[in-house]
């Protein structure tokens, strides 16, 4: 309690800082970010890759997620699945993950495990092997994942339904796990194809974080990455552009398994561009000025807590780290007897209320206060710090960009708030999702 009551005290006085950030290149494209921090003898080695689902060729979604389970078979020297026993057996852990913009992998181990981390996925990043069995296996765990988290869930098939109206043109509509019918026909030569023309040191970001130098995370890097050939294939990623949208578009889906109705909303929003966050740091302000906090944000007085609640939840949530255009969501949960028409013109009543008035001095400057606690608290964390370089440079932001970014949230003003609100909560900008029973649905 002592160390956050000094933390926050120090907040409006104390600059962001900086962490201890060295960068450089290999000769064959590879880009290397290491973040020093000598507090714990531990690092963090990621890999990210500049692929996603939003970079996969028609026909084939679900390909990016695919290959991301296929990088733990073998190579020529490592048997299927030694890959993650072998981080194990160092007393580390590993994962991965897939976006739309991006793949990225990860070891945590003891530092000085470093350098058998970097020979085993330097290895696997030009020399992975991918045989029949695997492609069988991989494929039926890929769409029985898809089956427990997409097929059973009647709120991850309006998400994914409202992504699809969101995005006519942009390959962002893709869902990450990939439609069924695609997935069930992705073979071994889809996964090799999407591996050889992506997967290469010049179309990655090596991000090392925790007790290293930079000298000794050059000497690593060189001797096993460097040797490294790149691929003919990278080009620029530029994606078919979103067509302007004239008119909200609205979703309804009634399913049996419903049992907590509520009404779900997207705008497009603008992403963090290089040296340019203004507009999304006042998107994030905006976010959890409205409905960030279940307590203390505008939704939650307002529909919650008010003289007339109407909702037993409401939130807001925005995340502009993304390439191209992404999206800002309001979502609210109405009480029992309050049907969604209700709970909807709620929602809207309060937006209009806060464009035309601004949002709350103390409003501004409690949430800036607990942005600045976040960032700092941040720093103690070694895998999160690695997390936030890799994605931010994966999506073409620069290492000055992830450091300028807390003062950047600083600077934002009352009226850029605002500015925020009328330019992108626009309803013929938005997709509106209503989920219900079936039962509801059909009164």
């Amino acid at each position: 309690m002592l160390r956050r009551t000094l933390a926050l005290c120090l907040l409006a006085a104390t600059p962001a800082l900086a962490e201890d950030v060295t960068t450089f290149q290999l000769d064959n494209g590879l880009e290397v970010v290491v973040i020093e921090d000598h507090r714990a003898p531990v690092v963090t080695q990621m890999v990210w890759y500049r692929t996603g689902a939003a970079d996969e060729a028609p026909g084939l979604s679900g390909i990016a997620h695919f290959l991301e389970h296929l990088m733990f078979k073998g190579t020529d020297t490592l048997a299927p699945g030694e890959f993650s026993a072998t981080v194990e057996a160092q007393g580390g852990n590993d994962n991965a993950f897939t976006s739309w913009d991006y793949t990225a992998y990860f070891q945590r181990v003891a530092a000085d495990r470093l350098d058998l981390m970097m020979q085993i996925e330097s290895d696997r990043m030009r020399n992975l092997k991918i045989s029949e069995e695997d492609i069988t296996t991989e494929r039926a765990v890929i769409i029985e994942e898809r089956k427990q988290r997409t097929d059973s869930s009647p709120a991850a098939l309006l998400q994914e339904q409202m992504r699809a109206a969101q995005f006519l043109n942009h390959p962002y509509r893709i869902p990450i796990i990939g439609w069924m019918h695609e997935m069930e026909a992705l073979d071994r030569d889809d996964a090799l194809d999407h591996y050889t023309r992506f997967y290469a040191p010049n179309n990655a970001i090596l991000v090392v974080a925790g007790d290293v130098t930079p000298e000794q995370v050059r000497e690593m890097a060189q001797t096993h990455y460097g040797p490294l050939a790149p691929s003919d294939a990278i080009t620029d990623r530029v994606r078919p552009a979103e067509p302007p949208q004239i008119a909200e578009r609205r979703l309804t889906l009634a399913d049996a398994r419903v049992s907590e109705p509520y009404v779900l909303r997207t705008y497009l929003a603008p992403e963090r561009d290089p040296g340019a966050q203004e507009q999304a740091a006042a998107l994030t302000i905006l976010a959890e000025l409205l409905g960030g906090s279940g307590q203390t944000s505008l939704f939650a007085q307002g529909l919650q807590f008010g003289v007339n609640p109407v909702a037993v939840y409401a939130s807001a949530y925005y995340s502009g780290t993304a390439l191209d255009d992404g999206t800002f969501g309001l979502v609210v949960v109405p009480m029992p007897g309050v049907d969604l028409a209700t709970a909807e013109a709620a929602m809207d009543d309060l937006i209009t209320t806060f464009i035309d008035t601004g949002p709350d001095a103390d409003d501004l400057a409690r949430i800036k206060t607990q942005i600045r606690a976040s960032e700092i608290y941040a720093r103690d964390n070694v895998d999160g710090l690695a997390r936030r370089y890799g994605e931010a440079l994966a999506v073409g932001l620069t290492v000055q960009d992830v450091q300028d970014w807390p003062n950047v949230l600083e600077a934002v003003t009352a009226e850029q708030v605002v500015e925020a609100a009328r330019d992108t909560l626009n309803r013929d900008r938005a997709v509106t999702g209503w989920l219900m029973p079936e039962a509801e649905a059909a009164e």
